[in-house]
């Protein structure tokens, strides 16, 4: 139990200092490159979301999941993992080469034909370090992946802002993105020291691909849905309108979505190791999700509530639309850590048939309200996220009640304190920002009286979930 637990504090502090290290980096870096850039340059890069994301979810194909979760995996899983990630990468990359003219012609844009031959490569250089990045994760070694995460955003970030200010608008973010992928993967190589066979395996794939397949058709409903907004408004609304909303949605995802990546990291080779013991199990899950509300709530909550001060500070007055969609978003996304321990669940136990059938349900949904919020603007579209973020939490706990008897309502039990006390916060902050007139001081003065708040708050009220942090803190 105890070289357990020291695996999982190594595995947060580690993953979380390679999220919140490597997207520090990065946020400084995207903050002056969009200080340089217009919002029609991200709109462009952020239309072809959809393809590379489609291609790079085909590359994996869940076998990534399921190498982590198999127990007795062999050097052939590994060796056929390796040349199946290769061969659809280099297929999918011809794929864009010759669509690129299409996707050209679908946007009215033609710039986007050479933009897409050359940003394809991304998912090219990263096949071929598919199964290095899923052995750093079976070995719960996250300190690795930190130091490679930070040489990455700090030298791709130099790339980019060079070439942002020397004047070359979009393909500044586009070589950025390339040389990422090609440094990640190379840096892979060096600090794994794991060379493949020629060995492949019709008995490892077909293994690996009984579960990862139910995984690819889940992770492509996901990506899917997740990129179709981008997609809808490249194609309705202009190039500014879908780079403002993309710059809104990447600053929620800063908070919400490394934390949940950090989560589902750590917590399912985690969770997977203790996967035959139901007791064991079922209070890990619960002590990861309150934890994870607890540090999430406030931080979206807090967002929003200086949504206004901190872009045009940060991003400058030619970002002002990204406020509003900003604050929306992040009532949408607060909950993605949730969706995403529950989910995890479902993997450790093997049941990636739940994990499908719960993506096509909300995916449908999603399209639903998609399609009702289309005609009324961007944003009745951003609402139209939180109804359906607090909808697919209702379905991600069924599964989870099935399997270990915590379903909605304990869950939402067990979250209200956090979730009200979070409210409260922002309802604070929020109104003392508005009696102050310099931007500068709205920020400032919001953080300090938001985090004050919160923590005194918890104190007072003796939330479990500060001393577990603060202990974990002290700990290491």
């Amino acid at each position: 139990m105890s070289s357990l637990k020291e695996k999982t504090v190594k595995g947060v502090m580690w993953s979380s200092l390679d999220r919140f290290s490597t997207q520090g980096i990065q946020f400084v870096f995207s903050i002056l490159i969009a200080r340089l850039l217009l919002p029609s340059d991200y709109g462009i890069v952020a239309m072809l979301g959809i393809f590379l994301a489609i291609s790079q979810t085909f590359i994996d194909s869940g076998f990534s999941t399921a190498l982590i979760r198999k127990i007795d995996r062999t050097e052939a899983d590994y060796c056929t993992v390796f040349y199946f990630n290769i061969v659809v990468g280099l297929f999918f990359y011809g794929v864009l080469w010759f669509a690129s003219p299409w996707i050209a012609s679908f946007y009215n844009i033609p710039l986007l034909e050479d933009v897409t031959k050359v940003l394809s490569l991304t998912f090219v250089f990263s096949s071929f370090s598919g199964i290095q990045n899923a052995r750093l994760s079976i070995a719960i070694d996250f300190k690795t992946r930190a130091k490679i995460s930070v040489i990455v955003a700090v030298l791709t970030g130099v790339v980019g802002l060079w070439m942002a200010y020397d004047g070359y608008g979009v393909w500044a973010l586009v070589v950025q993105a390339v040389v990422s992928s090609l440094l990640r993967s190379v840096l892979l190589w060096m600090y794994v020291r794991w060379i493949p066979r020629l060995i492949f395996s019709w008995k490892s794939f077909r293994e690996l691909f009984s579960f990862g397949s139910k995984l690819l058709a889940s992770a492509l409903l996901d990506t899917t849905y997740n990129n179709i907004y981008p997609l809808v408004i490249g194609k309705f609304f202009s190039s500014s309108t879908l780079g403002v909303f993309s710059r809104a949605e990447s600053l929620a995802q800063y908070p919400s979505s490394n934390i949940t990546n950090v989560l589902q990291g750590v917590t399912f080779p985690v969770l997977s190791s203790i996967q035959k013991e139901p007791e064991r199990l079922s209070n890990a899950y619960k002590h990861f999700l309150r934890l994870s509300a607890f540090i999430v709530f406030p931080l979206m909550v807090g967002l929003a509530a200086v949504a206004d001060p901190l872009i045009r500070i940060v991003l400058t007055d030619k970002w002002e639309g990204a406020i509003y969609l900003l604050q929306i978003i992040c009532f949408s996304m607060m909950w993605y850590p949730i969706h995403a321990i529950n989910l995890n669940l479902l993997q450790v136990k093997g049941r990636s048939d739940f994990f499908l059938k719960l993506e096509v349900i909300k995916k449908i949904q999603g399209v639903v309200i998609l399609c009702f919020t289309i005609p009324l603007g961007i944003v009745a579209m951003c609402y139209g996220r939180i109804i359906g973020s607090l909808l697919s939490l209702v379905y991600n706990t069924y599964y989870t009640k099935r399997l270990i008897g915590y379903g909605y309502w304990a869950q939402m039990k067990d979250l209200l304190h956090i979730l009200v006390h979070s409210l409260v916060m922002g309802v604070i902050v929020w109104l003392v920002v508005q009696g102050l007139e310099s931007k500068w001081l709205q920020l400032f003065v919001g953080i300090v009286v938001g985090a004050a708040y919160y923590v005194v708050g918890a104190k007072f009220m003796k939330f479990a979930e500060l001393d577990e942090l603060i202990a974990l803190v002290n700990k290491k």
